[in-house]
């Protein structure tokens, strides 16, 4: 068995985060079924509060069942900025305890503890003191999960919520983990079950009783060697620090198809007007564009461009995902339609221009006009009025503050995720 000695390992997961933060903001909403997702027919279910999942609301639910299920429910399109923004503060306090911090996604991290004992105490007491900080700095709760691995932790944090601590004490994994079902394994999926199932194969003990080659023999190699050192604590993964974002982005699938070029190009300035709210209060610019098209037949197609340099200025993101756009043919009728931005970075110090003159994007290494004094000046006015928008919505709401495009006509029923 690989495993540390000790239970340094914490996992940390914000409860129904999305819901509580909206709980958090509008106290009307507090001890209130709150969904948080798509608003359209098409839309899918981002995160449940625990008052709605008493209904059967869960999240990468359909949006039209949610309603079926919970009528009465207060539904809420999501609030990406105002998100990234807290969960940045719940990093911050977990920075303080230890350095070594792995975010996984906006609301959940693994936390090794073993050097921060000297300061703190014991690992269950540095556990405790996270979640009173994180109470009293952020006004959200926190599950936490303590073991002695990656894979323990996690499933320990899954079975503390809502509100909860879950240490496995080292020794007793195997006995913690003998009685659940093979469905806590990562990896195992409903197909995989089946196929345990179809073995005699039901809980994680049965799984760790069998010879490896067993299991490799019915799931495959990877797979095989991957449940067996699982279900047998066996996780050497340490923690990782400076894990990047990869891609920032967003999409939308439209409750009727898209048919013009119009309603298309309007829709790509809500879009790239979303993404970019997240990617500046990140602090991060962007040199790859990604435009996403699934048409009314279900046919899904991705084109990108990498500029000359990174931006995180809005105009000049759109003026490249118009060109990729310009490409495709949106007569079909577009179901589906996403951009995002990879290859992220630091913000540089030159940000790329937009060329007013009609020549396209510019970046390093030109040498004419385009990169005059005026034109830096204009990109620099276009990047202080953006993160005064982004400013004021997170104070006043997403709605408070549009693109002009986006005012008239009223805006289409819509999904978001």
């Amino acid at each position: 068995m690989t495993a540390r000695s000790e239970t340094t390992i914490l996992h940390v997961d914000l409860d129904a985060f999305f819901a509580s933060v909206e709980q958090l903001d509008f106290p009307e909403l507090r001890g209130q079924p709150v969904i948080v997702g798509g608003l359209g027919m098409r839309g899918v279910v981002s995160t449940a509060s625990y008052e709605a999942r008493k209904y059967g609301v869960h999240s990468a639910m359909p949006m039209a069942r949610a309603r079926k299920a919970c009528p009465n429910g207060r539904y809420r399109s999501p609030r990406m900025a105002r998100y990234v923004e807290k969960s940045q503060e719940v990093m911050a306090v977990l920075e303080s305890v230890t350095p070594l911090v792995e975010p996984l996604s906006i609301d959940e991290a693994f936390l090794d503890v073993a050097g921060a004992r000297r300061l703190y105490g014991e690992p269950v007491t540095i556990a405790h003191l996270i979640r009173t900080r994180v109470a009293d700095e952020t006004g959200l709760t926190i599950s936490i999960g303590a073991a002695s691995t990656k894979f323990l932790a996690k499933l320990g944090s899954d079975l503390a919520k809502p509100d909860g601590l879950l240490v496995v004490p080292v020794g007793t994994e195997k006995e913690f983990l003998a009685p659940l079902p093979t469905s806590r394994l990562w990896g195992v999926g409903p197909q995989t079950r089946k196929k345990l199932d179809r073995m005699g194969i039901r809980t994680i003990g049965d799984v760790a009783q069998l010879d490896e080659a067993v299991l490799v023999n019915a799931l495959g190699a990877a797979l095989g060697r991957h449940v067996h050192a699982l279900a047998n604590n066996d996780d050497p993964r340490p923690v990782v620090t400076g894990r990047e974002a990869k891609s920032i982005g967003a999409e939308e699938t439209f409750a009727t198809d898209l048919r013009t070029r119009a309603e298309c190009e309007r829709e790509l300035v809500r879009l790239t007007d979303r993404a970019c709210a997240r990617l500046r209060p990140a602090g991060l610019a962007a040199r790859t564009i990604t435009l996403k098209i699934r048409f009314a037949d279900f046919e899904t197609k991705t084109r990108a461009r990498t500029l000359a340099e990174a931006t995180n200025v809005g105009p000049v993101i759109l003026d490249a995902a118009r060109e990729l756009m310009s490409e495709f043919d949106l007569g079909r009728g577009v179901r589906l339609l996403g951009v995002s931005f990879s290859q992220l970075g630091d913000v540089p110090a030159r940000q790329a221009t937009l060329d007013l003159t009609g020549g396209g994007l510019t970046g390093p290494g030109d040498t004419d006009a385009r990169f005059a004094d005026g034109q830096r000046e204009r990109s620099d006015r276009h990047l202080a009025v953006e993160r005064a928008m982004d400013e004021a919505r997170d104070r006043f709401g997403a709605r408070a503050v549009r693109p002009a495009a986006l005012i008239d006509p009223a805006p289409r029923e819509q999904d978001e995720t």
